[in-house]
Order: structure tokens, then C-alpha cells, then sequence
């Protein structure tokens, strides 16, 4: 037994069990080495391995969401967005920087050096320039730049250009509003960001752009005005006719729906194309019927009378002598362009007589005219949902002068802005009630809900309403037998007064004989009103009166803006249902 136990270890520990053995033992020891690298790599290294294979074939990119659109009244587009190619770069993946900096600078009319430093960012994105031209974007495309892709980007759009242009303002490139309603109501308007994930292959091209689907609910509401496009069109129209015409400075029309309060045209001259908002300058963006005080002339009489009236001062019969066309003041002269004597207050407001209203200002009372003032909304902003408004320029009572009782009365040592005025006059149409002014109608959510809709709101009623059926006759005289006789419409009665005002030489720090505004503001039909128009020509060349200037062009718009809204003349709706 011994023996052949000895045999067999003997053959045991031969060399080929040795052998046998050490292969064993070396595979033990390469899976073991094998185990501990995997348990390494996917367990302790794992996730930053994972992070780090994701960083080189995803990219994931905060854009903004798709920006709320604004729509006219009808619902026409005023503001859209558009899909534009944006240009990027992968540093990493570029071979020459500077050659491909070169050509890309080249086709993007950017600097080279300025291109170049960005390619050599220790980054993984950059971009290149943002929002670049379809023709850019081809060329770009056909050179086949390594390292070099192209991303698409919203991009806001007004398709009808400059209309409305100071009132609907701008947005930036990163699709935050800048001015306008794109400022003011920017919280509504910018949608939520979203995330976009670019995939790219082992050369850093991208293959599958995802996330590019839009979300309605991360998009941005929108926004429905009170504005009608095809009115606009009319004021602008007709106001780059009379800024031609007489070769003005600029102008303003206002058209205003007088018993709500909401703003139906708004023109400016002149203007900028949104689009492109860098070709104009800042003065130019400017909404200076909101921000630009200035002295309103003998249109400011309307709230004199008002006043007057309300207070029981005068009545429309009520005789004024008009110091045959003019009358001492604190050492100086106020003149009338017409000589006259006696005349009724009536025929006062027809002729515009300075001499009869600064009579009438001096029996009222710096106190009284004072609160009158203010209470048709002069010395404070309307509230308009607008940024940058001004509140004007009123002086309170203890801060006049000798002469400031009588040059409130004839529009002078007062600054107000386009839109104060014409709510003014709009509180005389809606017998009364000064209603605060508005442009946005209603605002929809991404999905198209309805989030808010406005309603009109008063201010306050400065006068009642016999003092504005009196006055409202007062000013149908004044178109059809005095000043504004130019602003007659067939078939309408139309109440209105005309404005010439000085506006103050820098220079000398007087009144300039040949730098004037001429206005018209006025209300049809007088009955019942639908329209509040201000026609405001600024430093028109020649004969500036308001009478020859604005008046005309108050005519043209309110009788296109009376036929497109199909208010039917005077007696028409009476004749209709007499004979039905």
C-alpha cells in the first residue's frame, strides 16, 4: 500500500501537473484582475465615466421658448416668431482653428480674430453668431466644417413692419422685450426656457438634434389688442401724408373709443422698422406720445370751457368783450388773430379768442382751474399699459406767476403729453367720465385659454353730463362755423377745436415765431361718439395753424375710420326705423 501511494505522487508532481497548475492559477488571478477593474469601472468610477461619455456625445442647450404673439383686434398678426439658423461651434473637434475662423468670418461678416478666439474656448458649445441669414446658413452648410453645425432658433417677426411700431417696441435676441409692449408685458410674453439636446457622433457632428419639439406649455401667452390694423393703416397713411405735405418735423394721430377708453390707432412720425432696430437710433424708439410733454395751445381751451361751464363762471350766451384782439397781462400783450369786441362765449370757443379765454381764466381762479386740471388728468399719468409714460408738466398753484393764470389759458406754462389730451377731450364725448386709456384687450395662454380679459375702467367724472351736452355743442360750432371748419364730414356732426402753439427756442429761451405745432382734436359723431381723434403736426414748414395743418387730416382719418366701422351718418338710424 505504501508503494502505491508513493507511485502516485510521485505522478502527481510530475511537470505536467506543475503546469497545469500555474495556468490555473495565472486564469484565477486575470478574472480576479478582471473583476476588480469591472467592479472599479462600473461601480466606483461609474458614474463619472457615465457623465463624461454623455458630455461627448450629448450637448444639452437652454433656448427660450416660443414667445406669445400679439394680435390686432380682428386677430391679424402684429408679432410672430420665425425659425432662423443659428451657427455654433464644438472647439474640440475643430483641426485649424484659424483657417476655419477665417472662412466663417467671411460669410458672417464677423472679424477673424474675434471668430478665432472663440473656436480655441476650452468648451464644449459655443456659439457663433446667432440668428444669421438662410443664404449664410447655406454657405455655411456647403463649406462642411468640421467642428462647425448649425442649430435653428426663434427669432421675433412684425410682418407688417413699421406699423404700430413705437407701440408694439421690440424684442432682443435672447427674446426678451426691450421696448414697447414687448417690454411691458414681457412677464406674459417670454415663454418658459426649454432644453435642447444635441447628439453627436465619435467626430462631434451632430446626427439628432432633440428636445427641438415646442411645448405648449412652456410657450408664452398672447397677447390681443385693442388696436385695429386697418385703422392704424389709416392714421399712418394719412399722417405720412400731411408730415410730407407740409414737410413737418413729425406728427401724431390718437384714436380713441371714447367710452371705453381703448386705443384703436396710434401713429408716430417718425418711425423705425422693429425689425430692424439697430439701423435706427434710440431717439427713434421713443413713444413720444407717452413720454413727450409739450405745450398744447389754444386745444387746452376745451378744458378751460369745461371748467367755466361746470362751474357756473359763464354760459354759452354769456357776452366777453375781446379788447379788439388784445389785452395787458403783467407787461406783456395777449393777442387774438382776429380784432374783435363783444362776443358770446360761444362765439369765443368758435374763434379761439386768447383775449376771451384769458378773461374767462381770471374770473375762474388759479385754485378752481388748478383742480380742474388735474381732474381731467393733466399733472398725472393716464396709466396707460405702457412703459415711460410722463406725467406732464403742471405747476401747482403756488408756484404761478402773474402771468401763469392767463398762459394755462391759452396752453402755454403747461406740458402734456399726446394721450392726456385726448382722454381729456374723450371725457367730454362719454358725457363726463374720464376712462382710464388702454391698448391690451385680452391675453390667451399657450394653449389658447382665455388667462384675462380687460374692463373698462373710469378715473373719475370731472364735469357732469349737461356741462358736456353744453360743451359738445360749443365745439360742433366751433367746426362748423369757426376754426375747424376743415374738419367737417358730410353727413356727421363733428365736435372739435383747433391748436397752434409755440414751442420755446432753445437759444433764446422765448417762444419761437417759426417753430409751431399745429393740432386738431375733436370727437364724431357728436350725439354719440364713436372715435376721439388728435391730429398733432409737429413744426410744420409755412403756415403752421392748426386749422390748415391737422384739422384736414382729422377729417380724412375720421371719415375712413366712420366708413370702415360703418357708423351710419347723422339721422340715418332714426330714418331706418321710421320707415320700418
Amino acid at each position: 500500500m505504501k508503494a502505491v501511494a508513493s507511485i502516485m505522487n510521485t505522478s502527481s508532481e510530475g511537470p505536467d501537473a506543475r503546469r497545469r497548475l500555474v495556468v490555473c492559477s495565472l486564469l484565477l488571478v486575470g478574472f480576479v484582475v478582471i473583476l476588480l477593474r469591472l467592479f472599479f469601472l462600473q461601480v466606483i468610477q461609474g458614474p463619472e465615466l457615465a457623465n463624461k461619455a454623455r458630455r461627448q456625445h450629448l450637448k444639452v442647450i437652454t433656448l427660450n421658448s416660443s414667445r406669445g404673439a400679439i394680435y390686432d383686434r380682428q386677430g391679424r398678426a402684429l408679432a410672430l416668431n420665425l425659425d432662423v439658423p443659428s451657427v455654433y461651434a464644438t472647439p474640440a473637434s475643430i483641426e485649424d482653428p484659424a483657417e476655419t475662423a477665417r472662412q466663417l468670418a467671411t460669410v458672417l461678416g464677423l472679424s477673424p480674430w474675434e471668430v478665432e478666439e472663440r473656436l480655441r474656448m476650452k468648451r464644449d458649445f459655443v456659439w457663433v453668431k446667432r440668428k444669421v441669414t438662410h443664404p449664410q446658413a447655406q454657405v455655411i452648410r456647403s463649406l462642411s466644417l468640421k467642428g462647425i453645425e448649425l442649430l435653428l432658433e426663434e427669432k421675433r417677426f412684425y410682418p407688417k413692419g413699421t406699423l404700430l411700431s413705437h407701440v408694439l417696441g421690440f424684442a432682443g435676441i435672447d427674446s426678451q422685450g426691450l421696448e414697447g409692449l414687448e417690454r411691458g408685458y414681457e412677464p406674459y410674453l417670454r415663454g418658459k426656457d426649454r432644453k435642447v439636446i444635441l447628439q453627436r457622433d465619435g467626430f462631434g457632428r451632430t446626427i439628432i438634434p432633440r428636445g427641438r419639439g415646442e411645448d405648449s406649455v412652456l410657450s408664452g401667452h398672447t397677447i390681443w389688442l385693442t388696436i385695429d390694423e386697418v385703422v392704424q393703416y389709416i392714421a399712418e397713411r394719412a399722417l405720412d401724408a400731411a408730415v410730407a405735405k407740409t414737410g413737418a418735423r413729425g406728427g401724431t394721430i390718437i384714436v380713441l373709443d371714447p367710452q371705453t377708453g381703448g386705443v384703436l390707432g396710434w401713429a408716430l412720425r417718425p418711425t423705425f422698422d422693429p425689425n430692424r432696430f439697430r439701423a435706427a437710433t434710440p431717439d427713434l424708439w421713443r413713444n413720444r406720445a407717452v413720454t413727450d410733454p409739450y405745450e398744447p395751445g389754444s386745444t387746452l381751451k376745451i378744458i378751460l370751457a369745461a371748467a367755466a361751464l361746470e362751474e357756473g363762471i359763464v354760459e354759452p350766451g354769456t357776452l366777453i368783450y375781446a379788447g379788439d384782439g388784445q389785452m395787458p397781462v403783467s407787461g406783456t400783450i395777449i393777442h387774438d388773430h382776429e380784432k374783435a369786441g363783444w362776443l358770446t362765449f360761444s362765439q369765443a370757443m368758435e374763434r379761439s379768442s386768447n383775449v376771451a379765454a384769458v378773461k374767462t381764466s381770471l374770473a375762474l381762479g388759479k385754485e378752481q382751474l388748478y383742480w380742474y386740471l388735474r381732474a381731467f388728468g393733466f399733472g398725472e399719468r393716464t396709466e396707460i399699459d405702457l412703459p415711460g409714460e410722463s406725467k406732464g408738466i403742471l405747476k401747482p398753484p403756488e408756484n404761478w406767476d402773474e402771468r401763469t393764470l392767463a398762459s394755462i389759458a391759452i396752453g402755454q406754462e403747461i406740458g402734456v403729453t399726446p394721450l392726456q389730451l385726448v382722454s381729456a377731450a374723450a371725457a367730454i364725448a362719454n358725457q363726463g367720465w374720464l376712462m382710464k386709456p388702454y391698448v391690451v384687450q385680452e391675453i390667451r395662454d399657450g394653449q389658447g385659454e382665455l388667462d384675462w380679459v380687460r374692463k373698462p375702467q373710469v378715473h373719475r367724472r370731472p364735469i357732469s353730463q349737461k356741462t358736456a351736452a353744453i360743451l359738445t355743442e360749443l365745439l360742433v360750432n366751433a367746426v362748423r362755423e369757426g376754426t375747424g371748419k376743415r374738419a367737417r364730414i358730410p353727413g356727421y356732426r363733428v365736435a372739435g377745436k383747433t391748436g397752434t402753439a409755440q414751442k420755446v427756442d432753445p437759444m433764446t429761451g422765448g417762444y419761437s415765431s417759426t417753430r409751431l405745432i399745429g393740432s386738431f382734436v375733436g370727437f364724431v359723431p357728436a350725439e354719440n361718439p364713436r372715435l376721439v381723434l388728435l391730429v398733432m403736426i409737429d413744426e410744420p414748414q409755412g403756415p403752421a395753424w392748426g386749422s390748415l395743418v391737422a384739422a384736414p387730416v382729422f377729417r380724412e382719418v375720421a371719415e375712413q375710420v366712420l366708413r370702415y366701422l360703418q357708423v351710419p351718418p347723422d339721422g340715418a338710424e332714426k330714418m331706418t326705423v321710421a320707415a320700418a
